[in-house]
C-alpha cells in the first residue's frame, strides 16, 4: 500500500496512472479534492483504494496507521508567483515536516518533491550536492520553501529508512490543464496556435541571451514519475536530494517550433516582454546534473524534447486525453 498526496494534481496523477500500468492499485490518495473540481478529470478511470482529504491526513494516519510500503509526497502550493509567505509556510514547510515526522516514527520510505527552483540564478551551478543547499539563492518564496525543507531535513538525525528529496526541473505532460498560468510553455503554445496559429514567447531582458534563447531543462512527465517509481521499487541509492532532469538544457524556440511540428502547423513565434511580476526572478539558464541518479544505478535514457513533445501532443492535447 502507498500514499501519494497531490494526487488529483499534474505530477500526481501523472504517478497513480504510471504506478496502475504497473498493476499497482492500493494507493491511498490525498488532495484537497473539495475546492479544485477542474482537477477532477485527472483520476477519471484510475484505480485505488480511497480518498483522504488533505486536512484530514494527519487525524486519519494516526488513528488508522497504514501498513505503508512508501509515501510519494508530491502535494505543495507550486505557484512560483504566490508572494504568502504564511501560505508556503503552512502547505509546503509545515505539512511536509508532519508526513517527515510520520514516515520517521513508522520507518516509511519517503519520496518528496523538491525542486530545480531551489538553485535561483544557478550562480552555485546545478549539482545535487547536499552540502550546497545552505548556501542556495532561491528567487521567489516557492524556491525558497523548497530549499528550507531541503536544509531542515539535512539537519535531522531521525529519519525514514530511506529518503530522497527529488528537485523537479521544468516538468510537462498531460494532466496540467488545470494549472492556467503555471502550466508548461508547452500546453500555453498549444493552446495560442489553436487560437490563432501564432505563439508570443517571453523577450529576453539580457544582452547575453537572444530572444527564445533562454534555455531550460525539460522533462516529460512520464519519464519524472518513472524515476519516482524506480527509487521506491528498488530503494538502492543514498538518501539525500537528487536532481531530477534530463540533464540536457534546451531553449524555448526548440520548445515552440517542436510543438508547432507536433501539431502540423509553420511555425510562426513572436516576443512580448516578460511580465514585471516575474521579471527579476525569471531563470535563463538550467541543467540538471544528472551524475548522482546515474551513479545509484537509473540508466534509461530520458525523452529528447522533440519525443516528449509530440507524444504529448498527438496523444494528449489533440484529442483531449487526460493520461
Amino acid at each position: 500500500m502507498y500514499l501519494l498526496t497531490g494526487a488529483a494534481g499534474f505530477i500526481g496523477s501523472a504517478l497513480v496512472a504510471h504506478l496502475n500500468e504497473q498493476g499497482i492499485f492500493d494507493l491511498i490518495l490525498v488532495d484537497d479534492f473539495t475546492n479544485y473540481p477542474d482537477k477532477a478529470p485527472n483520476l477519471d478511470g484510475k484505480k485505488y483504494l480511497r480518498k483522504v482529504e488533505r486536512d484530514e491526513l494527519f487525524a486519519t494516519w494516526d488513528a488508522e496507521q497504514w501498513p505503508l510500503k512508501g509515501v510519494y509526497h508530491l502535494g505543495a502550493r507550486t505557484d512560483t508567483t504566490e508572494p504568502d509567505v504564511e501560505l508556503f509556510d503552512r502547505l509546503n514547510r509545515n505539512y511536509t515536516r508532519e508526513v517527515w515526522h510520520r514516515c520517521t516514527r513508522w520507518q516509511i520510505p519517503l519520496i518528496y518533491a523538491s525542486s530545480g527552483a531551489t538553485y535561483g540564478l544557478g550562480e552555485h551551478g546545478y549539482v545535487d550536492d547536499d552540502a550546497l543547499a545552505e548556501i542556495l539563492v532561491p528567487l521567489n518564496e516557492y524556491g525558497r520553501s523548497k530549499n528550507d525543507f531541503d536544509k531542515w531535513v539535512l539537519t535531522q538525525t531521525e529519519t525514514p529508512p530511506h529518503y530522497y528529496g527529488l528537485k523537479f526541473f521544468n516538468v510537462y505532460g498531460p494532466n496540467e490543464n488545470h494549472k492556467g498560468r503555471m502550466a508548461s510553455v508547452i500546453w500555453h503554445t498549444f493552446q495560442q496556435v489553436q487560437k490563432t496559429g501564432k505563439m508570443k514567447l517571453f523577450r529576453s531582458h539580457r544582452p547575453d541571451y537572444a530572444d527564445g534563447h533562454q534555455r531550460r531543462d525539460f522533462i516529460y512527465v512520464k519519464d519524472l514519475v518513472t524515476v519516482n517509481h524506480w527509487l521506491m521499487k528498488n530503494l538502492p541509492a543514498p538518501s539525500g536530494l537528487y536532481n531530477l532532469g534530463t540533464g540536457q538544457s534546451r531553449t524555448f524556440l526548440d520548445l515552440a517550433k517542436a510543438t508547432f511540428v507536433a501539431m502540423g502547423h509553420t511555425p510562426d513565434i513572436s516576443f512580448v516582454d516578460t511580465p514585471a511580476d516575474i521579471r527579476d526572478k525569471y531563470q535563463y539558464f538550467t541543467e540538471a546534473d544528472m551524475t548522482k541518479l546515474r551513479n545509484a544505478g537509473y540508466d534509461q535514457p530520458f525523452a529528447s524534447l522533440e519525443e516528449g513533445i509530440s507524444d504529448y501532443v498527438s496523444n494528449y492535447l489533440l484529442p483531449g486525453n487526460r493520461w
